[in-house]
């Protein structure tokens, strides 16, 4: 097959990995730096250009796209879907899982475990907002942010109105959510393929610190999720209609809870930690999948 990955850097490691897997199956991988896209829209037969050289004849791509281009990136996957190309993860469920908030509402109305949360706009609602997720201490957090950045935690209730009453001056969108503190500063980062979890780590803030993200200077090691953690997981992914996710839970007194849904999850991060071939079981889902027209997605439409 010929797989296009949609990726800014062919030196990063998630993209060096599937490059590399695909390659030892036997596949052809080129790699695609999204903004130096370009598309015939108006054509009655659409196409994409890449420096100067159309980009046809792919069975399969596999979207890279930062959060930073998101619109951009999925205009780039939906013109590829428009010419059959099968996407490993479809451009509208890339699109849902990046808005924070809407993603929160659908995965609620499925009744998947989550943090209370908050979303207010009106400073004169913050003392409401704050009794309504039974703070202090309160985690509040930018909808724009990723690898938590934009995420605070507010430990007092006047920190909590300082820092709400700061962001909504600023009208900067913003949600506020409860504080899990049995989670210990501590998350699980669950890697679903399809309709399995195909590997999972467990994510430790440093000293300090309550964000457990790498990025963040936490640490990662593997672990062993629980029935619960894996049938909340998958059904995370297909809800919103994602065949490659990182689904990114707390553990609670309650039972896992939502944090976030990643569509474009590092593999980095998992392979060390779990030692598991993630990059190949991904060539493999496509090569099980892959036909023209086809997204393979069935998860929620709205």
């Amino acid at each position: 097959m010929k797989i296009a990955i949609m990726s800014q850097s062919r030196n990063l490691y998630s993209t060096r990995r599937l490059v590399e897997e695909a390659k030892i199956k036997g596949h052809s991988a080129m790699v695609v730096n999204t903004l130096r896209c370009y598309m015939n829209i108006t054509s009655s037969k659409p196409s994409i250009h890449y420096k100067g050289k159309d980009l046809d004849n792919f069975d399969a791509v596999i979207p890279r796209i930062a959060a930073s281009i998101t619109f951009y990136g999925t205009a780039v996957l939906r013109q590829f879907e428009m010419m059959g190309v099968f996407p490993v993860n479809e451009s509208v469920s890339i699109s849902r899982s990046r808005d924070k908030l809407r993603s929160l509402q659908i995965l609620s109305r499925k009744g998947l475990g989550m943090p209370i949360t908050g979303f207010a706009r009106s400073p004169d609602d913050i003392d409401d907002v704050i009794r309504m997720i039974g703070g202090p201490p309160l985690v509040v957090k930018l909808l724009e942010g990723t690898q938590g950045i934009g995420v605070i935690l507010a430990e007092t209730r006047s920190a909590s109105e300082s820092l709400i009453d700061a962001f909504l001056g600023m009208e900067v969108n913003i949600m506020v959510q409860e504080y899990i503190k049995e989670a210990e500063g501590s998350d699980i980062r669950c890697f679903v393929i399809g309709n399995k979890v195909v590997a999972a780590m467990k994510r430790q803030a440093k000293e300090g610190e309550f964000r457990s993200n790498l990025h963040r200077g936490g640490t990662a090691c593997s672990v062993k999720i629980t029935p619960a953690e894996r049938k909340t997981a998958v059904e995370a992914a297909k809800t919103l209609g994602l065949n490659v996710a990182g689904v990114d839970m707390l553990r609670s007194s309650r039972g896992p809870l939502v944090m976030e849904v990643n569509s474009s999850p590092g593999l980095e991060g998992i392979e060390k930690a779990s030692g598991k071939n993630v990059a190949s079981m991904i060539i493999d889902f496509i090569e099980e999948n892959a036909r023209p027209y086809r997204t393979g997605t069935k998860g929620s439409k709205q």
